[in-house]
């Protein structure tokens, strides 16, 4: 398969091989040609050059309806959702109408339970947590019944309960003679799951293997064609003063279906970054929002950036302050996917960079700044000018990562900071945030992924029903203890009982 796009060779001669009853891993860096070729499989790109043959047979998939109508269905990295509109809704949008109209609230139902992903068919959308948002498109190519199901990083937003339960899904099926064709960053989840891997770099085959035969290190050198660096990160530097303080900071529910921030109190020095763990729903959206001012609480003093109150004050006024934010969510939060990336640079950046005065636009100067953050974080894309839908979901998430750290906050918030990258671009990621913090930044990271937090930061906290535990310093609990406190128990309270 061959498919090029302006200035870029996604797919060079990529050969790739099913069988049926198989789970086959689909590797390579952000950039390779992953997403292009599942794409053509599934009938969102066409190819220049290739043929496919399904079962045998020849056939060209003209568009995702004459996928569903062979048994291929897909869950995508991104959401395909309509924020407006119902669980149900957007479920019935993505089946035929006769699928669509055969009981479908109490078959959602069903399906959720029978594989451990519930969700309530008449919510909305735009109530529902990221994971919540994954469950709607796998449980939608679940309804179709497929025989080959393709999934792009599926547990990059699920808890590891979830994960299990997912897997154990996925076998069942594989059992049952379905096809997986399975893209992660994850590699230990590919050794677990996985029986084959074909590894893309730069749009080319580098090699088929057997997982088996192969380690997460080995895997992690076939895709970036060198050894992964390994670099400890969190031994402990000096601290400074507190740059980033929230006392005793409450916010109601919006809805029944959000979570209440209930007396959230931290602290966070200047060089010293804080991890905040939690199981996906239980306030981190509501807490990223609160912190950088996307809703707003009173007294202004419940939170101070350098001493400033500002728990009364709106996002850019935050910025103005000294704070940067990333959220979990690229498009459409992060970044405006229909926008260049010169322009998605003005989100963020127009004051703090200097990029407007007296009501102009410094284009020039922003997509100076953009090109800078393209270098300085290896996102692979066609110029300063591409749009950021067009982007791999990975170096997306490096430029938005790098166009906040790049404005040299005082205090940078950032919610999944590696979510759907590959291996070495998360560990440079990881790196940028730790060089960030050796400059006097004070630094929060909200994640899902312990090893990560584990890795980068210097005092461990965890969320749990909109509850934020007392921080402890990372060298002295394990994972069994971050468990602990990410099910709500007060584990400086206990460890200074005994």
């Amino acid at each position: 398969m061959t498919r090029s796009f302006p200035g870029l060779l996604a797919n060079d001669r990529v050969d790739l091989v099913l069988n049926a009853g198989e789970i086959h891993a689909l590797l390579g860096e952000n950039g390779a040609g992953k997403s292009t070729l599942v794409k053509m499989i599934y009938g969102v790109l066409k190819p220049d050059a290739g043929r496919i043959f399904w079962k045998g047979r020849e056939t060209a998939i003209s568009s995702p309806a004459a996928a569903r109508g062979l048994g291929i269905a897909m869950v995508f990295q991104h959401f395909s959702l309509f924020d407006s509109l119902s669980v149900l809704e957007n479920i019935a949008l993505g089946l035929e109408v006769a699928k669509a109209r055969d009981n479908l609230s109490e078959r959602i139902v069903e399906v959720s339970r029978k594989y451990g992903l519930p969700l309530d068919p008449r919510r909305h959308v735009y109530t529902l947590s990221v994971g919540e948002r994954q469950r709607i498109e796998i449980i939608r190519c679940l309804l179709q019944d497929p025989q080959l199901l393709i999934m792009d990083e599926p547990t990059s937003v699920l808890t590891p309960q979830e994960v299990d339960v997912l897997f154990g899904t996925l076998q069942r099926l594989c059992d049952e003679g379905m096809s997986i064709l399975y893209i992660s960053h994850k590699l230990d989840e590919i050794k677990a799951l996985c029986r084959q891997a074909t590894i893309l770099r730069h749009g080319k085959v580098a090699a088929s293997v057997r997982v088996q035969g192969e380690t997460a290190s080995s895997l992690a050198a076939r895709m970036i064609g060198q050894e992964l660096k390994t670099v400890n990160l969190s031994s402990s530097g000096s601290r400074g003063d507190v740059r980033f303080a929230v006392d005793r900071l409450d916010y109601p529910a919006a809805d029944q279906f959000s979570v209440s921030l209930k007396q959230i109190s931290l602290e966070v020095r200047g060089g010293e970054i804080l991890g905040v763990a939690g199981v996906a729903g239980n306030g981190q959206d509501e807490l990223l929002s609160a912190l950088n001012g996307e809703i707003r609480t009173t007294p202004a003093s419940a939170i101070q950036i350098d001493g400033q109150n500002c728990a009364d004050l709106g996002p850019d006024q935050r910025r103005n302050l000294g704070l940067a934010s990333i959220p979990s969510e690229r498009l459409g939060h992060g970044a405006v996917p229909g926008l260049s990336l010169t322009e998605n640079t003005l989100l963020t950046a127009h004051e703090r960079m200097d990029f407007v005065r007296l009501g102009f636009i410094n284009y020039g100067k922003s997509a100076k700044f953009g090109c800078q953050v393209i270098d300085d974080f290896d996102v692979k894309c066609n110029g300063v000018q591409s749009e950021a839908g067009s982007l791999s979901g990975g170096n997306l998430q490096k430029f938005i990562v790098g166009r906040e750290i790049n404005q040299t906050p005082s205090v940078l918030v950032v919610s999944q900071p590696t979510w759907g990258v590959d291996a070495g671009a998360a560990q440079a990621i990881r790196l940028a945030l730790r060089r960030l913090a050796e400059t006097g930044t004070a630094i929060l990271v909200i994640s899902q992924d312990l090893d990560e937090l584990i890795q980068i930061s210097d005092r461990l906290s965890a969320i749990c029903s909109g509850a934020l535990s007392p921080a402890l310093p990372t060298l002295e609990v394990t994972l069994e203890q971050v468990g602990l406190m990410m099910s709500g128990v007060n584990l400086s309270e206990s460890m200074h009982a005994a």
